[in-house]
């Protein structure tokens, strides 16, 4: 069960860090799970731990790390395409 929820929260992480972005993540739900755990992870890295607790994430450097990746992506992908 906590497998299910982590990809949730995940997922609800990267939902929102494309909201504050204003860019669709590629791959639908699966890149909002994509980019919120791994956006997660950068957050974690990058700001430490604190804030609010979620399934092991902290919310506020999640999203954070996961806007910064989505707004890196969303450059890669953009030059790829000209």
């Amino acid at each position: 069960m906590s497998i299910i929820l982590y990809l949730i929260v995940g997922g609800l992480i990267g939902w929102v860090a494309g909201l504050i972005i204003g860019k669709d993540i590629p791959g639908g739900i699966l890149g909002n799970m994509i980019a919120g755990i791994l956006g997660s992870w950068l957050g974690g890295k990058l700001l430490g731990s604190w804030g609010w607790e979620i399934q092991d994430f902290y919310v506020f450097p999640s999203i954070i790390g996961a806007v910064i990746l989505v707004f890196i992506a969303s450059l890669f992908l953009r030059s790829m395409k000209k």
